[in-house]
Protein backbone atom coordinates (compact mmCIF):
# COMPACT_ATOMS: atom_id res chain seq x y z
CA UNK A 1 0.00 0.00 0.00
CA UNK A 2 1.38 3.51 -1.13
CA UNK A 3 1.45 6.56 1.52
CA UNK A 4 -0.24 9.76 0.98
CA UNK A 5 1.27 12.53 -1.33
CA UNK A 6 3.77 14.28 1.02
CA UNK A 7 3.15 18.27 0.11
CA UNK A 8 5.97 21.06 1.38
CA UNK A 9 5.21 24.55 1.23
CA UNK A 10 8.11 26.96 1.46
CA UNK A 11 7.98 30.42 2.22
CA UNK A 12 10.55 33.46 1.37
CA UNK A 13 11.20 36.48 -0.50
CA UNK A 14 12.11 37.34 -4.00
CA UNK A 15 15.94 36.77 -4.40
CA UNK A 16 16.11 33.99 -2.03
CA UNK A 17 15.69 30.59 -4.29
CA UNK A 18 12.14 29.58 -3.13
CA UNK A 19 11.50 29.02 -6.26
CA UNK A 20 14.83 27.10 -7.29
CA UNK A 21 14.27 25.60 -3.59
CA UNK A 22 11.39 23.64 -4.92
CA UNK A 23 12.98 22.87 -7.75
CA UNK A 24 15.83 20.98 -6.22
CA UNK A 25 13.45 19.62 -4.00
CA UNK A 26 11.46 17.94 -6.62
CA UNK A 27 14.51 16.37 -8.56
CA UNK A 28 16.08 15.02 -5.32
CA UNK A 29 12.95 12.72 -5.03
CA UNK A 30 12.78 12.15 -8.39
CA UNK A 31 16.55 10.76 -8.33
CA UNK A 32 15.19 8.48 -5.58
CA UNK A 33 12.33 7.03 -7.80
CA UNK A 34 9.69 9.22 -6.42
CA UNK A 35 6.96 11.22 -8.76
CA UNK A 36 7.10 14.38 -8.10
CA UNK A 37 5.90 17.76 -8.65
CA UNK A 38 7.11 21.81 -8.06
CA UNK A 39 5.84 25.48 -9.01
CA UNK A 40 5.75 28.47 -7.77
CA UNK A 41 2.80 31.00 -6.68
CA UNK A 42 3.80 34.97 -6.41
CA UNK A 43 2.09 38.26 -6.91
CA UNK A 44 5.37 40.17 -8.43
CA UNK A 45 7.83 39.23 -9.33
CA UNK A 46 10.19 42.06 -7.63
CA UNK A 47 13.30 41.32 -5.27
CA UNK A 48 11.62 40.87 -2.00
CA UNK A 49 8.24 40.27 -2.40
CA UNK A 50 6.95 37.52 -0.51
CA UNK A 51 7.04 34.43 -2.55
CA UNK A 52 6.01 30.93 -2.00
CA UNK A 53 6.44 27.33 -3.74
CA UNK A 54 5.11 24.14 -3.67
CA UNK A 55 6.38 20.58 -3.92
CA UNK A 56 4.59 17.31 -3.88
CA UNK A 57 5.98 14.00 -3.37
CA UNK A 58 4.54 10.81 -4.25
CA UNK A 59 5.22 6.78 -5.18
CA UNK A 60 2.44 7.17 -7.54
CA UNK A 61 1.72 9.51 -10.21
CA UNK A 62 0.41 12.59 -8.86
CA UNK A 63 -2.49 14.44 -10.64
CA UNK A 64 -3.22 17.42 -8.43
CA UNK A 65 -2.47 20.80 -9.94
CA UNK A 66 -3.55 23.50 -7.38
CA UNK A 67 -1.27 25.29 -4.50
CA UNK A 68 -0.68 23.17 -0.93
CA UNK A 69 -3.36 24.74 1.32
CA UNK A 70 -2.11 21.87 3.85
CA UNK A 71 1.18 21.27 3.93
CA UNK A 72 3.04 18.17 6.06
CA UNK A 73 6.31 20.71 5.81
CA UNK A 74 6.92 24.22 5.59
CA UNK A 75 10.43 25.46 5.09
CA UNK A 76 10.77 29.26 5.95
CA UNK A 77 13.43 31.08 4.42
CA UNK A 78 12.51 33.94 5.67
CA UNK A 79 12.07 35.19 9.72
CA UNK A 80 10.42 38.49 8.54
CA UNK A 81 7.22 36.98 6.94
CA UNK A 82 6.51 35.01 10.44
CA UNK A 83 4.17 37.94 11.83
CA UNK A 84 3.41 39.86 8.35
CA UNK A 85 1.42 36.18 6.34
CA UNK A 86 -0.20 33.49 7.58
CA UNK A 87 3.07 30.78 6.87
CA UNK A 88 0.82 28.30 9.15
CA UNK A 89 -2.47 27.86 7.35
CA UNK A 90 -3.55 24.44 7.18
CA UNK A 91 -0.24 22.70 8.36
CA UNK A 92 -0.89 19.79 10.81
CA UNK A 93 0.58 19.68 13.89
CA UNK A 94 1.83 15.86 12.85
CA UNK A 95 4.07 18.12 10.49
CA UNK A 96 7.58 19.34 10.16
CA UNK A 97 8.76 23.01 10.52
CA UNK A 98 11.79 24.25 8.89
CA UNK A 99 12.85 27.63 9.75
CA UNK A 100 15.64 29.52 8.79
CA UNK A 101 17.36 31.71 11.35
CA UNK A 102 20.28 31.38 13.82
CA UNK A 103 18.29 32.21 16.48
CA UNK A 104 16.02 29.86 18.38
CA UNK A 105 11.81 29.07 18.54
CA UNK A 106 11.67 31.26 21.50
CA UNK A 107 12.98 33.91 19.95
CA UNK A 108 10.41 33.99 17.04
CA UNK A 109 7.57 34.80 19.01
CA UNK A 110 5.77 31.08 17.81
CA UNK A 111 6.38 29.00 20.63
CA UNK A 112 3.00 28.49 21.34
CA UNK A 113 1.91 27.77 18.23
CA UNK A 114 4.88 24.94 17.88
CA UNK A 115 4.60 23.46 21.08
CA UNK A 116 1.60 21.31 19.67
CA UNK A 117 4.20 19.54 17.19
CA UNK A 118 5.91 16.52 18.37
CA UNK A 119 9.62 16.64 19.28
CA UNK A 120 11.95 16.72 16.62
CA UNK A 121 9.25 18.10 14.37
CA UNK A 122 10.35 21.56 14.48
CA UNK A 123 13.60 23.13 13.68
CA UNK A 124 15.62 25.75 12.87
CA UNK A 125 19.15 25.86 11.08
CA UNK A 126 20.87 28.74 10.36
CA UNK A 127 20.81 29.15 6.68
CA UNK A 128 21.80 31.95 5.50
CA UNK A 129 24.91 31.60 7.55
CA UNK A 130 25.81 28.56 5.85
CA UNK A 131 24.93 30.03 2.60
CA UNK A 132 27.50 32.91 3.31
CA UNK A 133 30.28 30.60 5.05
CA UNK A 134 29.96 27.87 1.68
CA UNK A 135 28.72 30.00 -1.53
CA UNK A 136 29.62 33.56 -0.47
CA UNK A 137 25.54 35.04 -0.78
CA UNK A 138 23.30 35.25 1.79
CA UNK A 139 20.34 32.68 -0.47
CA UNK A 140 19.60 30.04 2.28
CA UNK A 141 17.60 27.78 0.09
CA UNK A 142 20.16 24.78 -0.92
CA UNK A 143 20.94 24.99 3.02
CA UNK A 144 17.65 24.01 3.67
CA UNK A 145 16.73 21.41 1.57
CA UNK A 146 19.90 19.67 3.45
CA UNK A 147 17.75 20.40 6.52
CA UNK A 148 14.54 19.44 4.99
CA UNK A 149 16.25 15.92 4.16
CA UNK A 150 17.62 15.93 8.15
CA UNK A 151 14.22 16.79 9.45
CA UNK A 152 11.71 14.58 7.03
CA UNK A 153 13.43 11.91 6.15
CA UNK A 154 11.46 12.56 2.45
CA UNK A 155 14.66 12.78 0.44
CA UNK A 156 18.28 11.78 1.25
CA UNK A 157 21.35 13.92 1.62
CA UNK A 158 22.71 12.57 -1.26
CA UNK A 159 19.87 13.50 -3.53
CA UNK A 160 19.47 16.84 -2.52
CA UNK A 161 23.27 17.77 -3.04
CA UNK A 162 23.28 15.44 -6.82
CA UNK A 163 19.95 17.85 -7.31
CA UNK A 164 21.82 20.85 -6.16
CA UNK A 165 24.81 20.35 -8.55
CA UNK A 166 23.13 19.80 -11.37
CA UNK A 167 21.23 23.20 -10.68
CA UNK A 168 24.18 24.87 -10.57
CA UNK A 169 27.01 23.20 -11.95
CA UNK A 170 30.62 23.62 -10.71
CA UNK A 171 32.19 26.12 -7.47
CA UNK A 172 28.96 27.49 -6.90
CA UNK A 173 27.00 23.75 -6.96
CA UNK A 174 29.83 22.83 -5.13
CA UNK A 175 29.18 25.34 -2.15
CA UNK A 176 25.42 24.81 -2.11
CA UNK A 177 25.98 21.28 -1.69
CA UNK A 178 28.32 21.99 1.45
CA UNK A 179 25.63 24.06 2.85
CA UNK A 180 23.15 21.87 2.35
CA UNK A 181 24.98 18.99 4.06
CA UNK A 182 26.48 21.20 6.80
CA UNK A 183 22.48 22.01 7.85
CA UNK A 184 21.75 18.51 7.52
CA UNK A 185 24.48 17.87 10.01
CA UNK A 186 23.61 20.27 12.46
CA UNK A 187 20.04 19.36 12.76
CA UNK A 188 20.87 15.17 13.13
CA UNK A 189 23.39 16.54 15.73
CA UNK A 190 20.24 18.44 17.66
CA UNK A 191 18.73 14.95 17.96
Amino acid sequence: MSRAVFQVRIHGRGGQGVVSSAEMLSVAAFLEGKHSQAFPSFGSERMGAPVMAFCRIDDKEIRLREPVGEPDALIIQDTTLLHQVDLFSGVDAKGYLLINTSGDIAQLGIGEFVARFPAGHVQTVPATELALEHVGRPVPNAALLGGFAAISGEVSLDSVETAIREKFPGAVGEGNAKAAAAAFHAIESQR
